[in-house]
């Protein structure tokens, strides 16, 4: 039974799990573009757009993801996504979800 606890630490290291944790302050940098519309803080001041500070992160990575490979259609989204890496949306939602609500 010893042995287990040795070898699911190096099992959940090789599962497939990203390992890399995202960078907020590169999600920061990113987010630049986001402030015309959901505010310098995350926090909309127009209703029609959300507010993005505190999110959940995985749930705000989904829905990124979501917009990149066309799930949800937005043609507000559509142009501002085109260029994005996995990196990119990994930091973005780090960062939104970083912010106060």
């Amino acid at each position: 039974m010893q042995k287990w606890v040795y070898v699911l630490p190096l099992l959940a290291l090789f599962s497939g799990q990203h390992a890399r944790a995202a960078d907020v302050d590169a999600g920061k940098a990113k987010a630049v573009l986001c402030a015309a519309c959901h505010g310098p803080e995350g926090k909309a001041s127009v209703p029609i757009y959300p507010n993005l500070a505190g999110q959940n992160a995985p749930y705000l990575l989904k829905q990124l993801k979501a917009f990149k490979d066309g799930q949800r259609k937005d043609p507000m989204m559509a142009p501002f996504m085109a260029p994005l890496t996995e990196a990119d949306l990994e930091n973005l939602a780090a960062y939104y979800a970083s912010l106060k609500q």
